[in-house]
């Protein structure tokens, strides 16, 4: 070790441990919006993923049952589809630990994934009604299911450097697994009829292959398909590569026609409140508050009333903003939402209408309205049902 070094480790030490405290979380003004809806597709009711990381779950689940409405042409919001989060979830928690083993634990192993996951266990094992499978819990908290999925894999891995794996290490992982989520059935009925999970699926007309994901960074060649680098896609899944006006278009020209979109993106920015608001504002413009509910949840209730009415300025995202927040690792992949409408507010700013997975919360009860400079900015992909993206487009990409 270079005494340079060594020298370079004892300033570090000697530094005063408050200057690494976190710094209050700026606040974002409490602006008066006023919002007129554009265009507003049919979603399901708000659910509450609570104290687990499945929002690449509740999200593409959102999506796709806003799918089968579409499809089915369903117009009664009583017969509105109600699929199992927890059907994928468990499945997911086996895959991802099969995978682990036979990678010798070179993968990520935690409770996040991304929407394509959803889909592999769809195609794979099929899906069910929520009434089939609920989950064991009111409100879902995962913390000791990960826990002890990590702490079981982690040792079976260990010791499978000392004489191999046992035969049966995978089905007391299954065994754990289901007896936290309950286990999968193998047949159930639906308004008097048999399904199979598999028969289940193919009746609501869900065909995962009709799924496209599309993403937009410039490390990767336009037009092409790559695995998008991030710790949660477990699975390797690849995403079409497209410019940013082109990745805008198709996202707007989607939900103009009648279709949702899955949506990955970054949550941690200041200007996406807690409120049911998300813009791509300077956080350094924006002056600190020093509760610490404010620091977390950027809500400082004896701060609000004194906060100006007017909408903050937006940054305007660039290409290149994109590629260098990707690239720093100030644009994360931190959350999946549902987008479904469109609005303008007061100003004629256009904002995608999102639902969330956080329960009936904030202004809007559980919906976000996000402006087009922030998805456009902060948006890790989205996905779409093929038929959304135009002929030239797919032929361009080569998706039939």
């Amino acid at each position: 070790m270079k005494k340079s070094f060594i020298v370079a480790l004892i300033a570090v030490a000697l530094i005063p441990s408050a200057l690494f405290a976190q710094q209050p979380r700026p606040q974002m003004p409490q602006a008066d919006y006023q919002f007129t809806v554009i265009k507003e597709n049919p979603i399901t009711s708000i659910k509450n993923q609570a104290s687990s990381s499945t929002c690449w779950c509740f999200s593409a689940i959102a999506f796709l049952e806003s799918e089968i409405i579409r499809i089915k042409g369903i117009k009664d919001a009583a017969q509105y589809p109600d699929l199992s989060e927890m059907f994928v979830v468990s499945q997911s928690y086996k895959d991802r630990a099969d995978k682990y083993i036979r990678l010798d634990g070179d993968l990520r192993f935690g409770p996040g994934s991304e929407a394509d996951d959803v889909l592999h266990v769809i195609e794979d094992y099929g899906i069910v009604p929520q009434s089939v499978m609920p989950g064991k819990q009111t409100l879902p908290n995962h913390g000791e299911i990960d826990a002890v999925t990590k702490a079981y894999v982690e040792t079976i891995n260990k010791r499978s450097g000392r004489g191999g794996v046992s035969k049966t290490w995978k089905a007391g992982f299954d065994a754990m697994v289901d007896s936290f989520f309950g286990a999968a059935p193998a047949t159930f009925e639906v308004n008097g009829k048999t399904y199979t999970p598999a028969s289940y699926r193919d009746e609501l007309g869900i065909v995962p292959g009709d799924y496209v994901t599309l993403t937009s960074f410039t490390h990767h060649p336009f037009y092409k398909p790559f695995v998008l680098e991030i710790g949660d896609n477990w699975r390797g899944d690849p995403s079409y590569n497209v410019p940013l006006d082109v990745f805008m278009d198709v996202l707007k020209t989607a939900v103009e026609k009648g279709y949702t979109v899955a949506w990955g993106s970054d949550v941690s920015e200041v200007g996406f409140t807690r409120n049911g608001i998300g813009v791509l504002v300077d956080a350094k413009a924006i002056a600190p508050t020093g509760s610490d509910q404010a620091r977390w949840v950027g809500a400082d209730p004896a701060q609000a009333q004194k906060a100006p009415v007017e909408i903050p300025k937006e940054i305007v995202p660039t290409q290149e903003s994109r590629q260098e927040e990707f690239d720093g690792k100030t644009t994360t992949d931190d959350h999946g939402m549902q987008i479904y409408g469109m609005a303008k507010d007061q100003n004629g700013t256009l904002y995608y209408m999102v639902k969330n997975s956080w329960g009936e919360t904030g202004k809007y009860k559980g919906i976000w309205y996000v402006s087009e400079n922030f998805v456009a900015g902060k948006s890790m992909d989205i996905m779409v049902h093929k038929d959304a993206i135009s002929k030239d487009l797919k032929k361009k990409l080569g998706i039939n």
